[in-house]
């Protein structure tokens, strides 16, 4: 059972790389495979929804971490292990017509070896101390000691091997048996992950959060942080069903986008069963998570700003309709219009969600008038990032608070500047 997100939601965490930056995923990559980058990729794309698969996932990548294991295998090793198995076989059982003799000879050699290299991890490696894998452990000795690879189990590792051995060596490894060559693999890309995962907990002092049911709307981050900040302030914020709302405020550059994609991050990087950048972390498991934070006017349908919002709240609207229980965050909800259209549909919206206690909503705004009639639900609590003046100079603490802020320094921000003295002046020299 999958996390359902989208495409908003996985741009807005910037979960990828995408031009000059990078993304969260190359903060957990530190895998020596191309297989393993491509299975941490599908990780990061399909966050779990069940309870007992992120428990189990944690528990390994925690295990390991207790370990300080260490990818038992060698990077080029795998890599000349990858580009043998991968090439096409267009003509003929050995597939001659795509690699030469001296390219299958290595392939088979580089087969041999990660075999024997395998079965040694698995007899004495430090997955033996992880409880989680012993099903699988079992599964791929067995799949090891299968009579259709004994020509591999007794061949030495780097042992010098005849032409006609190495013909039928590359029928066995890549034509009869090459499932079970996959399968090893796909086992070993698994590992890749498990081990880059918790050696990147370990050198990041990232923590692994609480799981509890489906059900139970369960949200705490105790000195959550976004990873990527050289410097980050931590926060900390409860939700449950008594405040299933938070209503954030705070002046512009105050860092409410930035709080937003650190809890939103940690969220969804918990349902994956990774570890968090936070002090500690309880949540239930949630059917999925969409987050509003840099929407995007959508020319393609000729849609302004305000009704792309619209519709992103019509599908919030829809899968709440279906029971399902989410996380939900709206980055300045109906920014896209007048002030009054906005305070208007934000205390509408607002008041809606607040009806669906069984999802969670973060939701950002500047019109702090909307808070009088917000106060009326009992399970919408509030919060706001404060600034503090320094003469006429806007100090930040990055840090939450309770309650309610009415801070606007855009004209200081502009004065200070000296935007209006250039119009008026002109640039001096």
């Amino acid at each position: 059972m999958f996390l359902q997100t989208d495409d908003q939601t996985i741009e807005d965490l910037r979960l990828f790389a995408k031009r000059e930056r990078n993304g969260i995923y190359d903060i957990y990559n530190n895998t020596s495979t191309r297989g393993g980058e491509g299975l941490l990729e599908e990780m990061f794309r399909n966050p779990l929804s069940d309870k007992d698969a992120i428990r189990k996932r944690a528990a390994i990548i925690e295990a390991f971490a207790g370990q300080q294991a260490i990818f038992p295998f060698e990077a080029a090793l795998l890599d000349s292990v990858e580009k043998y198995i991968t090439q096409k076989e267009e003509h003929g059982q050995s597939g001659s017509a795509s690699l030469g003799e001296k390219e299958i000879s290595n392939g088979v050699s580089a087969f041999i070896e990660l075999f024997h290299a395998v079965r040694n991890f698995l007899q004495s490696g430090t997955i033996v101390n992880v409880q989680q894998l012993q099903d699988d452990r079992n599964k791929l000795m067995a799949l090891l000691q299968d009579p259709a690879l004994e020509p591999v189990q007794k061949e030495k590792p780097r042992a010098k091997i005849s032409y006609a051995a190495v013909t039928a060596f590359d029928i066995l490894i890549r034509v009869k048996e090459k499932d079970k060559v996959v399968s090893i693999l796909q086992f070993i890309y698994q590992m890749d992950v498990f081990i880059s995962v918790a050696t990147v907990a370990t050198k990041r002092k990232f923590i692994f959060p609480v799981v509890h049911p489906k059900g139970t709307n369960v949200l705490h981050l105790d000195g959550v942080y976004h990873p990527e900040l050289k410097n980050p302030v931590p926060n900390t914020l409860g939700m449950n069903s008594a405040k299933s709302v938070v209503f954030l405020t705070g002046a512009n550059m105050a860092g409410k986008s930035t709080f937003l994609r650190a809890f939103s991050t940690a969220v969804y990087i918990a349902h994956m069963g990774f570890p968090v950048a936070a002090a500690g972390m309880q949540f239930s498991v949630m059917d999925a998570i969409f987050t509003t934070i840099n929407l995007p006017d959508n020319l393609g349908i000729g849609a302004s700003h305000f009704y792309a919002e619209v519709l992103r709240v019509k599908k919030v609207a829809a899968e709440l309709g279906a029971n399902k229980a989410l996380f939900v965050v709206f980055d300045e909800l109906f920014r896209g219009t007048n002030v009054k259209d906005a305070h208007e549909g934000t205390v509408a919206i607002t008041h809606a969600f607040a009806g669906k206690q069984n999802s969670l909503f973060l939701i950002s705004s500047h019109i702090v008038e909307a808070s009088d009639a917000l106060r009326q639900k009992p399970n919408i609590g509030f919060h706001y990032l404060p600034t503090r003046m320094n003469g006429t100079v806007p100090e930040y603490t990055y840090t939450l608070e309770e309650g309610i802020t009415d801070d606007r320094h855009g004209m200081i921000i502009i004065r200070n500047e000296g935007i209006l003295e250039t119009l008026k002046n002109g640039k001096k020299a």
